[in-house]
């Protein structure tokens, strides 16, 4: 495809040179327009000789003709066997708004300008939605001069154009971890990607260090597909991100509630989560300048460049003209022509060509001027959703580690790269983001704060780890026992029966409490009381039952609330922290004991039953709990009953023969001393 064109009655013209083969019209034409698959058929083959045209049936090699009925195609793009060209090396450095005349419908006119788009690859339309205007970004005045005519002469429209501003970009400077976590009801993706500065023009690049036992191969490469479907933006002025490498590092999907889509939104927000702990540097482009004056007017020209934050190399001198090359950035020089043009006089020249994008000479100048909010930018969200009691709730970015259901993976990868590298401990200033920095008070706590707010999830999973190795004995973990896909026919649950794994219980206090009548009465008058009956029914249900039984309770409303951790005779209460459901910690203790342990969960949270199953765990609703708390309490009263032969209890009821028959030989020969006693 070489253009795109349309004719008098506005149908779209594919033009095409047949390079092999013979295209014959009603053939279906197969193609990817940006990551579509699309399947359309040739209704016709024009021939032309100007604005005649002659229709014909098949077109054979080395023939130039127009195609209709195509509807995605682009200049440079190839069909069938032939591969694509590459893309245009020049970019435009320049943003102009469209002035439209009043009463003007800018909707039809952005139309207008996107069938422009289509036969110009250099002209790039832009929507802004937030201020409801049409802007184009061009190389210069030269281009807005023509696309004015032609929209008059196409649409018989009168535009006109605002001041050109610079095009920017943006990049980061540090390595950061991104997690992106979509749950609302019936969805599930979490993704965590590494950001780390990539090479000068390198664009967007991507790669994967996940283990295909954390996440499948198919949901891999749709991550990544994600990643490079749409241009990112920055946290800065919200231009687009340049220059990142982005590997994806691990993502967990749900057996049945994951979809394509949950993972497109968890990669977005796991992007701009990464960007908003980041370094981020602001880039302008800057133009590779030759510039040919009088040599007496050598001295202006210098002066004028370093005024511009320019570079340039010595003058060269060729007659009576000076040549001075160098680089500058575009928005110093954009109108320096003109300049030029008036103090030599007519007799300078200045060429200018792009250089590329370098960073930006007044970086918070541009910043503040431009005034972009990235918390308050909707379409493009830097936290993510989680869900609880079934509903999804947002949750801002600072606060997603806290969250986030796989651990931080960034500190192990910088252990790795310095032990293959060699390397001598980095300080905890070249590892933590740069917003957490800015926390420091100046004490060893402040300074520690950073590197614990990765670790922080890790470290409450051992902690519980702990108490089940304290109270129950250690349980030894098989080498190198990572999670993988479920083979049919086998689940985990089976595989840890087989493996004669132990079993504990986790109960949902409150579910139970509000699901069973007792307990629920109860709590209306003190919810305190509610509690203390709970656990002491747990206690003799463990008692019976004898297997770890952990109570957790939401604390989540209870400001500066820590997670606190005890035990109640023979069960242990586990008291949510700050912003934290019994939901959440359940889910995080059922993923990580999961793995040695078989974990039974008591409620009635859809949500997180399902979470549960597909995590290898059971389920049991409050309501049927109840039913087996009132079996198991039958059950203890038979016992009782059986072991209750009349009302009086005597020592040697329950003894062994050999020891009844000792004890009474014992108390025998006490009787007879005692009788010999009273007779003296």
């Amino acid at each position: 495809v070489y253009k795109i064109s349309r004719d008098s009655q506005g149908s779209r013209l594919t033009h095409v040179k047949i390079t092999n083969g013979v295209l014959k019209v009603k053939e279906i034409l197969e193609y990817m327009a940006e990551e579509e698959p699309m399947q359309e058929k040739v209704n016709q083959i024009r021939i032309y000789s100007g604005d005649k045209y002659e229709m014909v049936q098949e077109a054979e090699k080395g023939c130039i003709c127009a195609v209709t009925g195509l509807t995605r195609t682009y200049p440079g793009q190839g069909l069938g066997m032939q591969q694509g060209s590459s893309a245009p090396v020049l970019e435009p450095v320049l943003n102009y708004r469209v002035e439209l005349p009043e009463g003007c419908d800018v909707h039809r006119i952005l139309q207008n300008f996107r069938q422009l788009e289509e036969e110009d690859p250099m002209l790039r339309v832009v929507w802004n939605e937030e201020a409801g205007e049409i802007q184009v970004q061009l190389m210069g005045e030269v281009q807005t001069e023509i696309l004015q005519s032609l929209i008059k002469e196409r649409f018989d429209v009168d535009i006109s154009f605002g001041s050109g501003n610079i095009v920017y970009k943006e990049t980061i400077k540090n390595t950061v971890e991104g997690v992106g976590h979509f749950e609302p009801l019936r969805h599930y993706a979490e993704v965590h990607l590494i950001l780390e500065p990539g090479e000068p023009g390198s664009g967007i690049s991507i790669d994967t260090i996940c283990s295909e036992d954390v996440l499948d191969k198919n949901w891999q490469r749709l991550i990544l597909t994600h990643v490079l479907e749409r241009e990112h933006r920055g946290v800065l002025t919200g231009s687009v991100l340049t220059d990142v490498k982005i590997t994806l590092a691990s993502g967990r999907a749900h057996l049945k509630h994951t979809e394509g889509g949950d993972f497109r939104q968890a990669v977005y927000r796991a992007i701009r989560q990464g960007l908003m702990q980041a370094e981020n540097v602001l880039l302008e482009p800057y133009y590779a300048f030759r510039l040919e004056i009088p040599s007496e007017m050598t001295g202006r020209a210098l002066t004028d460049i370093q005024r511009m934050n320019g570079e340039f190399d010595g003058p060269e001198t060729e007659d009576d003209m000076a040549v001075v090359t160098g680089s500058a950035p575009v928005s110093e020089m954009q109108d320096y022509q003109r300049e030029v043009t008036t103090y030599s006089r007519g007799r300078g020249k200045l060429f200018c060509t792009l250089k590329g994008y370098f960073p930006c000479h007044n970086q918070d100048e541009v910043v503040e001027a431009i005034g972009y909010d990235p918390e308050r930018d909707v379409e493009n969200p830097t936290g993510s959703v989680f869900c609880a009691h079934g509903a999804g709730y947002n949750v801002p970015w600072q606060e997603v580690p806290e969250h986030m259901h796989i651990e931080a993976q960034l500190p192990k990868i910088l252990e790795e790269r310095k032990r293959l590298a060699g390397e001598t401990e980095k300080s905890l200033d070249e590892t933590v983001p740069v917003n957490l920095r800015k926390e420091k008070s100046g004490s060893a706590e402040a300074a520690a704060r950073g590197g614990r707010h990765y670790a922080r999830n890790a470290r409450e999973d051992r902690e519980l780890e702990e108490i089940f190795i304290r109270t129950y004995g250690r349980v030894e973990r098989k080498a190198d026992r990572l999670p993988k896909t479920v083979t049919a026919g086998k689940t985990p649950k089976a595989k840890k029966d087989e493996e004669g794994v132990q079993e504990y219980l986790l109960v949902d206090g409150y579910n139970v409490i509000f699901a069973w009548d007792d307990l629920k009465e109860l709590a209306k008058e003190n919810i305190e009381a509610a509690r203390n009956k709970l656990m002491d029914v747990l206690c003799n249900y463990q008692g019976f039952k004898n297997y770890p039984l952990i109570l957790v309770f939401d604390a989540y409303k209870v400001e500066g609330e820590a997670m606190e951790i005890f035990k109640y005779h023979n069960i242990h209460v586990v008291y949510t922290k700050e912003a934290e459901t019994a939901d959440m910690y359940i889910e995080k203790v059922v993923h990580e004991v999961g793995r040695k342990y078989h974990v039974t969960v008591v409620t009635s949270d859809g949500v997180e039953q399902v979470i549960t199953q597909g995590q290898g765990g059971t389920i049991i609703s409050s309501r049927e709990f109840l039913e087996e708390v009132k079996i198991v309490n039958r059950q203890i009263q038979e016992e009782w009953e059986l072991h209750k032969e009349s009302a009086k209890n005597y020592l040697f009821d329950h003894m062994d023969r050999e020891l009844a028959g000792h004890m009474e030989e014992v108390r025998m020969g006490r009787k007879e001393l005692g009788e010999k006693a009273n007779d003296q």
